[in-house]
């Protein structure tokens, strides 16, 4: 068995793509998913599988949008990914406060030239990292206050993603950890 977080894009934002967690778990428990839970109200489902990561994500999109109405995109990502996520923040030993830092998860690796636009859209004292596939942002004035936005992100990459806070990627980590 694998274990995942299923990172649901823009599910209960701003009063947009509403679902009570209850019927998140229902819906994987649904396609046979084990250990189902969910963490916090903002979409993420951490779910045990043998079933091949190639067919997981599009056969949730089409369950929740089946099921629960919901048209979203569903990023995952394995215990030892988001591991692998937290060890490489740049970040790290700059800042102490979680809550200047999130990671921005993106469907696929991003063309290396759209890279650079990142910065332009960093205020000053805000920084932008690429690793991989994961945005890393750390926004000492509030990420609420800052141009780095998941849809800014999304725009200057040419690919979807949903962003999560730093205390939310510890945590989902640590409940997808083998």
């Amino acid at each position: 068995m694998i274990t995942y977080a299923a990172l649901l894009r823009g599910v209960n934002v701003a009063g947009r793509a509403k679902v009570l967690m209850t019927d998140l778990r229902t819906a994987f428990a649904g396609l046979g998913f084990e250990g189902v839970s969910t963490y916090l109200q903002s979409g993420n489902v951490v779910f045990e599988t043998e079933t091949p990561r190639a067919a997981l994500g599009a056969d949730i999109e089409a369950r929740l949008g089946a099921e629960l109405g919901l048209r979203t995109t569903v990023l995952l990502r394995s215990g030892a990914e988001l591991a692998a996520v937290v060890a490489a923040n740049p970040f790290l030993g700059r800042q102490d406060d979680p809550a200047k830092l999130h990671v921005t998860f993106v469907a696929e690796d991003p063309d290396r030239a759209l890279i650079p636009g990142l910065s332009a859209l960093a205020a000053e004292g805000e920084e932008v990292a690429v690793v991989g596939r994961d945005v890393y942002l750390h926004c000492p004035h509030g990420y609420g206050r800052s141009k780095l936005t998941n849809t800014a992100v999304e725009r200057r990459l040419a690919v979807l993603g949903t962003t999560r806070n730093w205390r939310t990627v510890l945590a989902l980590r640590d409940r997808t950890a083998a």
